[in-house]
């Protein structure tokens, strides 16, 4: 039987981890072999302790510990032991989700058609943006992500469908997408193989779709699998306007479009980062990072 590792990767969330792990030992799995790769990003706090103390002994589950915060991009810990260890496929979930049972077997059951495959994506009950904008019975169908678009003139990543209520028009594979959102992202061995980790230089945001991108320019397919649930609890512990938003995205965006852009929107790009120079402090100080090549981490403390 094939074999899936999933990588739940950690940073002082315990709680919300431990909600996703609870339900990722609830999936079907008669058509694969499955493990839960946790890391733990080297959390100051005592989430190492927990889940030793809740998992040491679980046969699904495999901890370990990156020793230094990484990012997002501590999933390519996670990946390399995957890849050493012979797994065939290998799914990035974030911590703050809950899954369907059913959902890891439909994205399975594509994976011949597909090499990069993503679940629809709800969001979990009262998590959604617009609270208020919802009957009680759309709870728990309102669309976080059907696969992302890119906006190549401008270089901004949305979410398909997001804030659209389920009534069944989502039911069809979606092709049309730019990108697989890293909230969960599944591939073969093969596509890693083929194409690499995902970039260390970006620590967060945009790494999953510098991947995807990567993935279509070695004329790879991607898709979002809609049989396949999963609910996003939206834990918002970085949110749009933040400082570290300011950062990681002004940075990153710039890094994006000089990588994949066309010359048009590269220039325009290029002008754009000096206004940045007058903005926030963060967004500033992403600007000069960019171009003193300090990725990474870079200046964010």
């Amino acid at each position: 039987m094939k074999k899936i590792a999933i990588i739940v990767l950690n940073w002082k969330q315990p709680k919300l981890t431990v909600e996703t792990i609870t339900s990722l030992l609830k999936i079907n799995h008669q058509s694969f072999i499955y493990e839960i790769i946790l890391i733990d990003n080297d959390s100051p706090d005592d989430s190492l302790k927990i889940f030793n103390k809740k998992y040491k002994n679980n046969k699904f589950i495999k901890i370990l510990n990156t020793k230094s915060n990484l990012g997002y991009v501590g999933n390519n810990f996670g990946i390399n032991y995957a890849l050493d260890n012979n797994f065939d496929f290998i799914v990035l979930l974030n911590n703050d989700v809950l899954v369907d049972p059913n959902f890891l077997e439909e994205l399975f059951k594509e994976s011949n058609n597909y090499d990069i495959l993503g679940p629809k994506i709800y969001f979990a009950p009262g998590f959604e943006f617009h609270k208020d904008r919802y009957k009680k019975k759309d709870l728990g169908k309102v669309i976080w992500s059907m696969g992302g678009k890119m906006d190549w003139n401008n270089i901004y990543g949305s979410n398909i469908s997001v804030d659209k209520v389920d009534h069944g028009q989502f039911d069809k594979i979606n092709e049309k997408v730019d990108f697989i959102s890293g909230c969960c992202l599944m591939a073969s061995r093969g596509v890693f193989k083929t194409i690499g980790l995902l970039d260390k230089n970006y620590f967060m945001y945009l790494e999953d779709v510098d991947f995807c991108q990567r993935a279509k320019k070695s004329k790879l397919k991607l898709a979002c699998i809609p049989k396949s649930i999963i609910w996003h609890v939206n834990s918002g512990s970085s949110k749009s306007g933040s400082d570290l938003h300011d950062y990681f995205i002004t940075r990153n965006r710039i890094y994006f479009a000089y990588k994949y852009a066309s010359l048009r929107t590269k220039f325009a790009i290029f002008r754009e980062s000096f206004k940045f120079l007058f903005k926030s402090k963060w967004q500033r100080q992403a600007v000069i990072d960019l171009y003193l090549k300090k990725m990474k981490k870079g200046s964010w403390q």
